[in-house]
């Protein structure tokens, strides 16, 4: 290597920032408690489907894969967005649904909000429960808010025992 090359490739090298260590702020791993390999519960006592939530891309991220007992799919990704203080998350279905929500911890429950095209608002409140299972409550409102329904309630049960779904990238 030429002295001019070496030169450059020295001050590039020492404006270039170290690569992160991931996301350590508290804020970015309020939604932890949701990590893991789940059966999703209806009230009725069946299964509602499968859904396994890895940390990705160095704790930054929650990864969401959704296998519905009666063949849906879905993906989401969820992160907290440390310019906004906000939580966010991006889901989109095999039939071509997308739902982008966003909100925070609430006490101990993570609540995302999203609100479509007309009067629709989604609300998904995730509550982490004592005895390590995790209830998904999707409302729905079709008046601002003023009024909800219930879209889907499930119960979080692990598949199996200690932490799952933790992963680097």
């Amino acid at each position: 290597m030429t002295l001019p090359l070496l030169v450059a490739a020295v001050a590039f090298a020492a404006s270039t920032p170290p690569p992160s260590n991931g996301c350590t702020a508290a804020e970015s791993h309020q939604f932890d408690f949701w990590i893991g390999d789940w059966n999703v519960i209806d009230p009725a006592g069946k299964v509602a489907g499968h859904n396994r939530i890895e940390s990705i891309l160095g704790g930054c991220v929650l990864s969401e894969n959704w296998d519905g007992a009666a063949g849906g799919r879905g993906k989401s990704y969820n992160a907290y967005d440390t310019t906004a203080k906000v939580w966010r998350q991006f889901w989109v279905d095999a039939r071509g649904g997308v739902l982008q929500l966003e909100g925070g911890l609430v006490g101990k429950d993570m609540v995302l909000r999203s609100t479509r095209p007309g009067a629709r608002v989604d609300r998904i409140t995730w509550t982490p429960n004592g005895d390590g299972t995790v209830r998904q409550h999707w409302e729905s409102s079709d008046d601002g808010g003023k009024t909800w329904k219930t879209e889907f309630d499930g119960r979080y049960e692990r598949t199996r025992s200690g932490p799952a779904g933790k992963s680097s990238d």
